[in-house]
């Protein structure tokens, strides 16, 4: 016979184990039941095809949800559903907006539905699709999961900028990063930082990245800077091709209001955000920036992290070392 403390432990081990799974159950149905409306957006320089986005609105109608598309996704796939005029307007109707492209289309949703309480599922159609949720290929279990409630919410927080001297222009928003850099001279300019008031320094290179948590793993990383978890609150700020012997990024609180302002004359200078179109900086003009107060809500399917993320996508690893055998000869 079992001993009667072995039987208790068991018993208590089975209890906590059906409480567990009874209160996770609970909180996917609750998830699930706020998903009834979902819209479809397609990055029109990544086209879907037809099938894809049928199967997608046939889900949707499966589970009982209603469907809906931007008027270009509409027309341009001849889809049977109600139309809205704007991406924007279509997340405000939406729960869930299923995005069907790559990165540049996330960071694009991401910022145009700033200020709504929508989900945002990516499919990615592109290269990357560092910030999607799962391939083309994986729409259809990815959709049936993420109406089950089987998934869980990465909140991203977005930044914001803004140029003072300039009140015509509103504010800019980025889930990445904002990057000040010269334009096609090739010649070194000189940038001053501060941050919260207190002079930083002053960076002579071709520009500087500061990025978002989010945005570390993007022209950050490849200029050379830190990976940073995308729940740390905290701005990295990453020289590109200093003129230094050495370059390293520098961590901020997310909470700090960083300036830069442009030193050097007679080279034209930009201010970019997220990778588009860069607006021509003056001298000595001062460059805001500062986390917004909105955030992207991205559904992250069982599974998966930001650390497989990077490990799979960017086909990274600490150490080529594994075993006990190799633990071993690298002490030696």
């Amino acid at each position: 016979l079992a001993h009667p403390g072995t039987r208790g432990k068991s018993g208590v081990s089975g209890a906590a184990s059906d409480s567990s799974g009874t209160r996770k159950n609970a909180l996917s149905a609750e998830k699930a039941r706020r998903i009834k409306r979902i819209g479809l957006f397609v990055n029109p320089e990544k086209p879907a095809e037809r099938a894809l986005l049928r199967e997608a609105a046939a889900i949707a109608s499966a589970a009982g949800c209603e469907t809906a598309a931007d008027s270009a996704t509409r027309r341009e796939y001849d889809l049977p559903l109600p139309e809205f005029p704007s991406l924007q307007d279509l997340a405000r109707w939406a729960n869930l907006l299923t995005v069907f492209g790559g990165d540049g289309s996330m960071l694009r949703v991401a910022r145009e539905t700033a200020g709504t309480d929508c989900l945002i599922l990516g499919v990615n159609l592109g290269t990357l699709g560092f910030l999607t949720a799962c391939s083309a290929q994986e729409t259809r279990p990815a959709l049936e999961q993420t109406l089950a409630g089987q998934f869980e919410v990465d909140r991203r927080r977005l930044i914001e900028a803004s140029l003072p001297e300039r009140p015509d222009h509103p504010r800019w928003l980025a889930l990445n990063d904002f990057v000040i850099g010269r334009g096609a001279t090739p010649r070194l300019i000189e940038l001053e930082v501060t941050v919260d008031g207190d002079t930083l320094t002053r960076y002579r290179g071709d520009g500087l990245i500061v990025s978002s948590p989010t945005g570390s793993t993007a022209y950050s990383l490849a200029a050379g800077g830190a990976v940073v978890s995308p729940n740390a609150e905290v701005f990295a700020l990453t020289p590109i091709c200093p003129h230094t012997l050495s370059n390293r990024s520098v961590i901020v609180s997310l909470d700090a209001q960083i300036v830069v302002r442009l030193l050097t004359r007679r080279v034209e200078t930009y201010f970019s955000p997220d990778g588009r179109m860069g607006v021509p900086l003056q001298v000595e003009e001062p460059v805001v920036i500062r986390k917004s107060s909105h955030q992207a809500s991205l559904v992250r399917l069982p599974g998966r992290s930001f650390f497989k993320t990077l490990r799979e996508k960017m086909h990274w690893r600490g150490s080529t070392l594994s075993g006990p055998k190799a633990q071993e000869g690298s002490l030696g």
